[in-house]
């Protein structure tokens, strides 16, 4: 499938007979023990839900964060980007499906946000990473500091923004003329170096990770890791034709043998689609995974929010991904001691913003620590891996540390060693949360857009041909 073709099918929906939003109210779980619990999913959505609403300004754009903290009504921050606004449309998305929206209301909602985004700044066919969530201009200047900030283009906060974009296209007919239109322009080529085996280095056959409009200029790093959450752009290019499959071949399972990382990996050299792949692993208490960047929860478990690389390749990401999550249980449980678990970027809970994660499962030599500071949002991706240790965990921070606020869902993070808990919810998170309660509650609501087409057709074949060496 090219790319004309890609788009005219996604115009035309094909994958919205995958999963009818009609069919909202069947039941989420079979077993008991399930439905126990369904209850409580469906309210944390209701008060996620409610937050990403809470966030989303008058013009449809959802704003980066809002503070909880106070007694009247949150504001939303002045700046969003596109990653904040495909988690809006997600969200959306998701509420109808799970029942708290009907048809009409989800089409005002994406409507009024497809339209906002129709008139925001674009380069190249894609969006800047800053604008004002609420007149849609280009944010030059940091809201409360005053500094510059210089027009962007990144290829991962693209990719969720077009996943976004997507998902809103494949649940309302009304909108796939109009979201192929936007989508016609956005070629992932322009974020791609060629491979060339003289220079792999200069040509890794890999995305930038940006460039700069101000004077075009790239970004001097490539997202080389595979297991890190730009694989969605690689994932996305590669369906729509603008990439080539062998492209997924030249991601990084490690680091090779010899390069400065995080420890000597273990594994061997295989050739696949004529590319000669180092099939590297790191073994964390006796385990053997793919790790991240960085080690943390949403570099690995994002993209199968959406992209079913589980159930396409169960025995090396879905192999892999079960690895991942005991290894952050362990980390926060049996390692560090914490009696909580669950590291991943986000909110400083007392100001800011950084990386948490586990040092040791991440490739980055000085990786993230995990600091004891919990993330809600890991242990909402961790669901499908370790279901009932992460409802238990969710359950612990709420009665431990009153992270849980029944109107606008869990905070950001908690300090366990202080106490200390986030006054901010920030859209990201929460549109992970949204989007994985959707998937426990609902599998495959999201998910319909990324199983046809160029996904079916590119995507899976290669996935059915990894094989990690764990």
């Amino acid at each position: 499938m090219d790319r004309r073709t890609f788009l005219t099918a996604t115009a035309a929906g094909t994958g919205a007979a995958a999963l009818p939003l009609g069919a909202a109210s069947a039941p989420a779980f079979a077993s008991p023990s399930h439905a126990s619990d369904a209850s409580l999913l469906r309210k944390w959505f209701r008060s996620t839900h409610h937050s990403i609403v809470t966030m989303t300004t008058d013009i449809g754009l959802t704003a980066d964060k809002i503070d909880v903290s106070g007694s009247g009504a949150p504001v939303p921050s002045r700046q969003t980007s596109p990653t904040n606004i495909g988690c809006g449309l997600w969200s959306t998305v998701a509420a109808r499906g799970l029942g708290l929206l009907g048809d009409r209301a989800m089409h005002t909602r994406l409507s009024r946000t497809v339209a906002a985004v129709e008139k925001l700044e674009r380069h190249h066919g894609f969006w800047l990473n800053w604008y004002d969530a609420h007149d849609g201009s280009v944010l030059t200047s940091w809201p409360g500091t005053g500094d510059p900030v210089r027009p962007f283009l990144s290829s991962v906060d693209n990719a969720w923004l077009v996943t976004g974009l997507r998902i809103a296209a494949d649940a309302d007919p009304a909108l796939r003329p109009r979201i192929a239109k936007l989508l016609a322009d956005a070629d992932w080529s322009y974020f791609y170096t060629p491979y060339d085996a003289a220079d792999p280095v200069a040509h890794p056959g890999q995305l930038r990770g940006g460039f700069w409009t101000d004077t075009d200029e790239p970004t001097p790093h490539h997202y080389g890791a595979l297991n890190t959450e730009p694989r969605m752009a690689s994932y996305l290019g590669m369906a729509d034709g603008s990439l080539p499959t062998d492209h997924y071949w030249h991601l990084l399972r490690t680091m090779l043998p010899g390069q400065e990382q995080e420890q000597s990996p273990g594994g061997s050299y295989v050739t696949l689609d004529g590319v000669r792949v180092w099939q590297g692993h790191y073994t964390y208490r006796g385990r053997k995974l793919v790790p991240t960047w960085g080690g943390s929860m949403f570099e690995a478990l994002m993209v199968p929010l959406f992209v079913p690389e589980s159930e396409w390749a169960p025995r090396s990401w879905g192999t892999s991904h079960a690895r991942y999550v005991r290894s952050q249980i362990e980390h926060g449980l049996d390692e560090e001691k914490y009696g909580y678990w669950g590291f991943s970027p986000a909110n400083i809970p007392e100001g800011g913003y950084r990386e948490y994660g586990v040092d040791a499962i991440g490739m980055q030599t000085e990786g993230y620590d995990s600091l004891g500071v919990v993330t809600p949002h890991a242990s909402f991706l961790a669901l499908p891996h370790a279901r009932g240790q992460a409802i238990g965990n969710l359950k612990a921070l709420a009665r431990d540390f009153g992270a849980y606020d029944e109107e606008y869902g869990f905070r950001d993070s908690v300090n366990v060693r202080t106490g200390r808990v986030s006054d901010f919810v920030l859209a990201l998170d929460q549109g992970m949360i949204a989007a994985a309660l959707a998937q426990e509650l609902r599998p495959g609501l999201l998910q319909a857009p990324f199983r046809s087409g160029g996904f079916r057709e590119r995507v899976r074949p290669l996935l059915a041909k990894e094989r990690f060496s764990i």
